[in-house]
């Protein structure tokens, strides 16, 4: 059985940017970013196509080079360092297994060129497959497995070199919805058990919020956002997080003070207070997200008033489209048996905790 992985290590760039083509006219992939991924902790990097975040587990693993700044694997300046020389492994996103060999063969391969005598690199490959539950796939080839079953076999052979830091690059996109969720999972259960350091790729919010102790959000280069799951759905701290993390509803709004740290938020003829994060008087945005809507009798005071546009039975809740002056919103409702339909007159409020003033 693998044990823990005492050799897990930190992650550091300061102040990376990567650009290829010229100063003047290149495109920066990654533009003056720094960030610091504790040891033992799975960090994802989240974000559309082109942001950088693919960029930057590529340079972690030292198959690209940054063109300014320093990138650190625990106490070691790696910038200039080759793949060769890190002590990561990648798991991709299209397995790459060796069609000619088994199962076994596929596991044991790096563990041949890490010091290892044919007893121990058998002994390791068996432990790492019964980590991944194919301790009795030995023999097969890649082509008799899942593609589930072929992306663990892909963990497995990461896992039994015990890297410092293990990267994941959009592991599981080839896998359908209900596989997904399982092999991810799985995934977070074994980093969790060997504590290991994991940099996650995706571009999948809901991989990224079920998998991560942080996400770090890019936008255009940059690093949008770092906190832990909760923290970017519950308080994104500007508009491409809270519509890029989840759905939220994104609304013009009047603020003015409200008390030490807190805010009076007026949309038309409804008001509130929420805490201010740094916003100045005036215009600003708030993001509401479609559970946190409250749907009531039309005609409520201190509330917006709303007709619903649609109205869409989704199995677990009900999805509603409500025109209000303030424009279109989307909402959710458990209350699968509310008798909401098109054309009725309701009022729209906001929960206690939810609504959230976002910079633009």
């Amino acid at each position: 059985m693998l044990e823990p992985n005492s050799k897990a290590a930190s992650v550091t760039f300061d102040g990376v940017t990567k650009l290829y083509g010229s100063a003047a006219t290149g495109v920066r992939a990654v533009d003056n970013v720094s960030l610091n991924i504790e040891a033992g902790t799975l960090v994802t990097l989240l974000g559309p196509s082109g942001c950088g975040k693919t960029t930057t587990l590529r340079m972690i693993a030292g198959l690209e080079m940054p063109t300014d700044g320093i990138v650190r694997i625990g106490d070691q300046n790696v910038t200039k360092l080759p793949a060769t020389d890190r002590d990561v492994s990648m798991v991709f996103q299209s397995y790459a297994l060796f069609p000619h060999m088994s199962v076994l063969e596929n596991v044991s391969y790096g563990l041949k060129f890490s010091g290892f005598n044919k007893s121990e690199t058998a002994q390791r490959a068996r432990a790492g497959l019964e980590l991944v539950g194919l301790a009795n796939y030995d023999t097969r080839l890649p082509s008799e497995l899942s593609g589930g079953q072929q992306q663990r076999v892909a963990v497995a052979r990461a896992l039994v070199l015990e890297p410092q830091v293990l990267l994941f690059d959009e592991p599981l996109s080839n896998l359908d919805a209900k596989l997904r969720r399982q092999v991810r999972e799985e995934i977070r259960e074994i980093q969790q058990k060997l504590g290991l350091t994991v940099v996650y790729v995706t571009h999948d919010q809901e991989e990224a919020l079920a998998v991560s102790d942080r996400i770090i959000v890019m936008n255009n280069a940059v690093i949008a956002q770092d906190g832990t799951p909760r923290d970017l759905f519950e308080a994104p701290a500007n508009r491409f997080v809270a519509d890029f993390i989840g759905e939220a509803n994104i609304l013009d709004c009047e603020i003015s003070a409200a008390g030490e740290g807190m805010a009076t938020v007026k949309l038309g003829g409804y008001q509130l207070d929420l805490p201010r994060r740094d916003n100045p008087d005036g215009k600003s945005l708030l993001g509401v997200r479609p559970n946190r809507i409250i749907i009531g009798k039309a005609g409520a005071s201190n509330s917006l008033q709303g007709r619903i546009l649609r109205s869409t039975y989704v199995g677990s809740h009900l999805e509603l489209t409500i025109s209000t002056d303030l424009g279109d919103l989307f909402a959710t409702s458990d209350d699968v048996d509310a008798p909401y339909a098109p054309g009725n007159e309701v009022s729209v409020t906001f929960a206690e905790s939810g609504p959230v003033l976002l910079n633009s």
